[in-house]
């Protein structure tokens, strides 16, 4: 019997690509999935029955799925998600947020409105469907819930300014919500996927075919992380990249650094020791996570 078996799993953005290969996953392993996609384009705009479809494709495969088109981006839409699966299911096991847009621009010539409205969907809308599942979760001390970021925030992409922060305050409220939701059992980690989708295909100068994508880009080979991040046995605070056959884990280090006792420290006294001080060779691995396991197993 799976470990997903009977479980409530929310997907948003999950009518296509990667979230709808997340979707069809969790339902063959039994879970109760919740698929929910506006059904709009991939600068966000419109809306269809994207949802619809996949929930049928679930239910016709043997599975349970219930469709919702609400915004992530929308307080109330956000919540209907939520309610949406307790009312079907009685609660919320997993949430994966998966829902975004695309428009990039180089920062010189973007428009403000397209950084507020992928800053809206990206990072609000992925805190507002948290937030209205946390309560369950911490209640019921379960819960599995993925951010979905980029190597656009963690690394850097040009063009991408308004994607690429939106991506990086994934890890932010990550490595928050993982120290908040330790005692609880709600396990808290980030995704940084690469396949070929819809979203990937309006970036110029990617010619990509979302509906018959290299099999080695396919978004179904980013899906086994996803599926590990929302296992019983899941570790928390972690970041994880997946794409083109490939899994890998990156994390934030800290080096030695310097330290001074002279209140009157300067400019010219760090800039003597400036070697040592970008010097990460012997660097750990660091997060607030870290530092508080480390407080409890120090008392």
């Amino acid at each position: 019997m799976s470990e997903f078996e009977g479980k409530v799993v929310v997907i948003t953005g999950a009518g296509g690509g990667l979230g709808k290969a997340h979707a069809l996953e969790f339902a063959s392993r039994g879970a109760k999935v919740v698929v929910n996609d506006l059904g709009g384009s991939g600068d966000g705009t419109g809306s269809g029955d994207a949802a619809d479809a996949v929930g049928d494709e679930i239910k016709a495969a043997g599975g349970e799925a219930i469709a919702n088109k609400a915004s992530v981006s929308d307080k109330a839409g956000a919540q209907s998600i939520i309610d949406d699966a307790v009312s079907a299911y009685g609660t919320v096991d997993v949430l994966v947020n998966n829902a975004g847009i695309l428009r990039d621009k180089s920062f010189k010539n973007l428009d403000l409105g397209d950084w507020d409205i992928v800053m809206d969907v990206h990072l609000n809308g992925s805190a507002y469907v948290t937030k209205a599942a946390w309560p369950i979760m911490y209640e019921k001390q379960y819960g599995r819930i993925v951010f979905t970021s980029s190597t656009s925030g963690i690394f850097g992409n040009f063009g991408q300014a308004n994607y690429g922060a939106a991506k990086m305050g994934m890890l932010g409220i990550m490595n928050v919500l993982a120290i908040e939701g330790v005692s609880k059992n709600i396990r808290v980690n980030c995704l940084a996927p690469f396949a070929e989708t819809r979203l990937i295909g309006t970036i110029p100068g990617r010619d990509v075919n979302p509906d018959d994508p290299d099999p080695m880009r396919h978004p179904k080979l980013v899906t086994p992380v996803v599926v590990l991040m929302c296992s019983d046995d899941a570790p928390t605070g972690m970041t994880f990249h997946a794409g083109n056959g490939g899994f890998r884990r990156s994390a934030t280090f800290v080096n030695e650094g310097l330290t001074f006792t002279d209140p009157d420290v300067n400019y010219e006294d760090v800039l003597a020791q400036k070697d040592k001080l970008l010097d990460l060779s012997e660097g750990q691995e660091m997060s607030g996570l870290i530092i508080v396991q480390q407080r409890q197993q120090q008392q």
